[in-house]
């Protein structure tokens, strides 16, 4: 974090003392809006899984005493209390076990326990990082955001969840299989199975909530935004409550962690910002603001949560693809709003001095990722676009001088807002291959479904 930023101590002091903003005690939790954010099949399907629409979350006890003991690894943690542990991936007598931090923090007052994930894909550094930085003495401690005295419930942090890929530098395990394709595992089958199986059995499994972030794999950049099945409910309520702006409702892949999470009735959401072997600053940024800003939602932490002015809740997308192989010079970065027939990147060929080709997008929206590996051939996807044809006004607000969207948290916090004041942008359609990254994977290998 800028060595400028405020003192989050400062920040969490002021936020307990702060009153509420008007109208707070009489609205303060606004129904959940169905109505127009997407498609009447999948509004249907939300609505049977709100059951009540409007409900209120669990109003989990701010009196101080109550909480137990919460017992992790073999140990009881007291309430009010920091522990940083090891968590062996494997169960073994000779060999390696992989052991990772893992950060307890179990608050002096009963409520949820959150699990954060970072880098299940080893490569993914964005998670690692931001995890790392809650957990440094700028953020939690005394008087910290996060202050075990005044928590709420438990929140449990694992920076690095694939230990052996992290240090390869790469996104598998050492046996070649994708941790977030095995969920929930299988004790007696192949290495990745089995680590998945130990983390379901003695982590994920006793969560109320979890927040799984990653980057996009390599060749391409994300901007930050959120991937949940809205129509599970309370994946839907954290989904809003991290409080930016792009919101993709998508079940996730066969095995992934969300969706087996979301099938044992566990609210999960996967935050998705930067890329690959980088270390992006304002996807680090924005997820520890989320984080922050949900817990808030939660009533774990003190103060009010931010919210944006609008979201956009796509339920599919269109493909910017290249007719041509070459060189690729990408002109619109992610997060930019493009028109209809606007250039978005050009194609050279070394082998051609001289001819050049425009690639154009196909229809106005917003670029939600887009290539960074330099060669293309003719077919290759470029950017991933979300059409927008409402609320296209709200979104240029929110554009800066270079026409890319400023997300909430990379800016400093937004203003306290209730749900009711938040314009939800609609985006129709479907998922090409069915997800919304299907189109980066090659057919055929595995990862027609590779979003996370």
């Amino acid at each position: 974090m800028p060595e400028d930023d405020p003192d989050p101590s400062e920040d969490a002091a002021k936020a307990r003392d702060a009153k509420p903003p008007p109208r707070a005690k009489k609205r303060r939790f606004a129904p959940i809006k169905i109505a127009n954010q997407i498609p009447m099949r999948r509004r249907r399907e939300i609505e049977k899984a709100l059951g009540e629409v409007g409900a209120s979350p669990t109003k989990w006890s701010r009196k101080v005493g109550g909480s137990k003991n919460h017992n992790f690894l073999r140990k009881r943690i007291k309430p009010g209390t920091i522990r940083h542990l090891e968590y062996d991936l494997l169960d073994v007598e000779i060999g390696e076990s992989w052991p990772v931090p893992v950060s307890v923090i179990h608050g002096s007052r009963p409520g949820p326990v959150v699990t954060l994930l970072g880098a299940i894909h080893g490569d993914e550094l964005v998670g690692p990082l931001a995890l790392t930085y809650l957990c440094g003495p700028n953020f939690m401690g005394d008087d910290r955001v996060i202050d075990a005295s005044v928590l709420a419930g438990t929140i449990r942090i694992m920076p690095i969840v694939n230990l052996p890929g992290y240090r390869m530098m790469m996104r598998d395990f050492p046996d070649d299989r994708d941790l977030n394709r095995c969920f929930p595992g299988n004790p007696d089958s192949n290495t990745t199975s089995r680590v998945a199986n130990r983390l379901w059995e003695q982590l994920i499994s006793s969560s109320d909530y979890v927040i799984d972030l990653h980057a996009a794999a390599k060749g391409r950049t994300n901007i930050p935004q959120i991937r949940a099945n809205l129509a599970h409910a309370s994946s839907n309520r954290i989904a809003r409550a991290f409080g930016i702006e792009t919101i993709l409702d998508s079940q996730g892949p066969r095995g992934s962690l969300r969706r087996v999470a979301n099938d044992k009735d566990i609210a999960c959401i996967t935050y998705e910002g930067g890329g690959a072997d980088e270390a992006d600053p304002e996807s680090v940024q924005i997820a520890m603001y989320g984080i922050i800003n949900l817990l808030r939602s939660l009533r774990m932490l003190p103060g009010y949560p931010s919210k944006p002015r609008f979201r956009i809740l796509a339920s599919g997308s269109v493909w910017i693809r290249s007719d041509q192989g070459g060189l690729i010079d990408v002109l619109a970065p992610a997060g930019s709003f493009v028109e209809e027939g606007e250039i978005v990147a050009t194609i050279t060929d070394p082998e051609l001095p001289g001819v050049q080709h425009d690639v154009m997008s196909p229809i106005q929206g917003l670029l939600i990722s887009s290539a960074t590996h330099p060669f293309v051939n003719s077919g290759s996807p470029i950017g991933h676009l979300l059409p927008v044809k409402r609320g296209v006004s709200t979104l240029k607000r929110r554009l800066d001088d270079e026409g890319c969207l400023i997300i909430s948290g990379s800016d400093g916090d937004p203003p306290w807002r209730e749900d009711e004041d938040i314009e939800d942008i609609a985006v129709f359609g479907e998922w090409s291959g069915g997800s919304p990254d299907a189109e980066w994977g090659p057919a055929g290998s595995g990862d027609e479904e590779e979003d996370y």
